[in-house]
């Protein structure tokens, strides 16, 4: 049996499809990626109309030339467009961004004739889904998904209503996952979630995104980790601190500051002030000398004149 995964949209996806093709792996399939396929899973994007646009196109691709095939839907474009998919698209297994864990008995059961259609309210997920430890990642950099979700609800995105509220993983977990591809020779690490820096925010297990790091960084081996995406709200000097000691970390920090405008940032509902952002970038260069930093800016928001 063969199964073949058409992925859209950001590294969490491409994380998420390999670990999904693992799972068919273990289950003795094949996973191929051109020609036609007993399986065709397409894992969808919907953060930009761009996205959601090029994920249906790609379900209808799927679809005519993979007439055979058990065809199977799943993340942000599932979530939010379930109905209009139920009722368009031929689809067999559609899933959103919960029970990716069961794909393949869901798939296995709609090659029986079963189809299924699993769609929650995304919102009242408590609890993070463990995909396994993903070995299969073709390059020398590996991601580690490490968090789920976003509590922010900025005004202009729509990641917690596809990804829901924040979840963190078990950190045995992650740092069970950091050693053995780091021993498989991977040499940069990416930490992977909606917003890493609320890591561990009302867990029971107590370890903050920076004691994560911390320990992280104690792994011996000849690697380098950065993380991403990081929300200025939530990124704490004690992390900095952190990161100042740590010597695998690759000295990159990306922060969203997306406007510099008091104004604009509380209609966009950022939860923090030009000023501490900038005493955060000024914290960051005087702990981190050589740190590279990047953000994003968003231009043109509604109400924005200079």
């Amino acid at each position: 049996m063969t199964v073949k995964f058409i992925t859209l949209g950001c590294k969490t996806n491409i994380y998420e499809s390999e670990a999904m093709a693992q799972l068919f792996e273990e289950a003795g399939y094949d996973v191929v990626t051109k020609g036609p396929a007993d399986v065709c899973v397409v894992n969808t994007c919907t953060v930009t109309a761009t996205g959601a646009s090029k994920s249906l196109k790609q379900i209808r691709r799927a679809r005519r030339e993979n007439p055979d095939a058990v065809l199977a839907v799943t993340g942000c474009l599932a979530q939010t467009e379930a109905e209009k998919l139920r009722k368009e698209e031929k689809i067999d297994v559609l899933l959103g961004n919960k029970y990716r864990c069961d794909i393949v008995s869901l798939c296995e059961a709609a090659l029986q004739g079963k189809k299924s259609d699993k769609i929650e309210d995304i919102l009242k997920v408590t609890e993070f889904e463990e995909l396994g430890i993903v070995h299969r990642q073709r390059r020398i950099r590996a991601e580690i998904k490490i968090e789920d979700g976003c509590n922010n609800f900025c005004s202009y995105c729509i990641v917690p209503h596809v990804r829901g509220r924040e979840r963190s993983r078990d950190p045995e977990l992650v740092l069970s996952e950091a050693k053995e591809l780091i021993s498989e020779g991977y040499k940069t690490i990416t930490l992977l979630g909606q917003n890493v820096n609320s890591y561990g925010k009302n867990c029971d297990h107590g370890v903050s995104f920076a004691e994560l790091v911390r320990r992280i960084d104690a792994i011996e081996g000849d690697f380098k980790f950065d993380f991403m995406t990081s929300h200025p709200r939530d990124c704490s000097f004690e992390l900095l601190d952190v990161l100042s000691e740590c010597k695998h970390f690759c000295g990159h920090l990306h922060l969203p500051v997306q406007s510099g405008n008091n104004r604009i940032l509380k209609e966009m509902n950022r939860h923090y002030t030009r000023e501490h952002y900038l005493d955060l970038i000024k914290y960051a260069r005087e702990k981190i000398p050589n740190v590279d930093i990047t953000t994003d800016i968003i231009v043109g928001f509604p109400g924005e004149t200079y």
